[in-house]
């Protein structure tokens, strides 16, 4: 009886941590701008990076952020109008036999980036920039708008036999942020 309770705390204890450890991601330093003929996003996910995450990414591990957007224009007495979804994907692999991290990010017409400290690759994972989300001429003038952005650590797949092993542990390295939303007027 007493090995349940305790086997029962510590699964509880793993997942209470995990659960916290997705609350510290969150999106931030959000800017919603134009050029001439495009609506453009800027942002970051700060607080992604655990030391359990860094540790797999150093040991060889694939790892991928999900960014999702969306651009809605807001309706006062109808359903808003959804204009634009986006689903951004950036992946890091580490080699360690050249000590580099090669990261690609298909915003960026998976044009691979490489690098050689994880405080770099930490970087440009967790920042989208120049970001096109919708051509202004798809924009009507002095109507409300509403991008929305979420993060998500993609599942982390290891080869079957890994996968077997360390189950229990890989739902730890997952997070998922909260949508953060900005309105604005064009």
């Amino acid at each position: 009886m007493q090995k349940r309770i305790l086997i029962f705390g510590l699964w509880l204890l793993l997942l209470v941590s995990g659960v916290a450890w997705g609350q510290d991601a969150r999106i931030t330093d959000v800017i919603v701008t134009n050029t001439r003929d495009d609506l453009i996003l800027y942002f970051r996910v700060q607080g992604c990076f655990t030391e359990e995450l860094q540790q797999a990414i150093l040991n060889g591990v694939p790892t991928t952020f999900t960014f999702l957007v969306s651009l809605g224009q807001v309706r006062s007495f109808w359903k808003d109008k959804n204009l634009a979804t986006l689903e951004i994907r950036h992946t890091v692999k580490y080699n360690s036999l050249k000590n580099e991290f090669l990261i690609t990010r298909n915003e960026q017409s998976d044009k691979p980036v490489i690098v050689n400290t994880l405080s770099e690759a930490r970087r440009i994972m967790a920042e989208v920039e120049n970001l096109k989300i919708a051509k202004l001429e798809s924009l009507e003038r002095n109507h409300r708008y509403q991008v929305r952005v979420k993060a998500e650590l993609s599942k982390i797949t290891l080869p079957f036999y890994l996968h077997y092993v360390f189950r229990f542990f890989l739902f730890l390295w997952d997070f998922e942020t909260d949508w953060y939303t900005t309105d604005f007027i064009y």
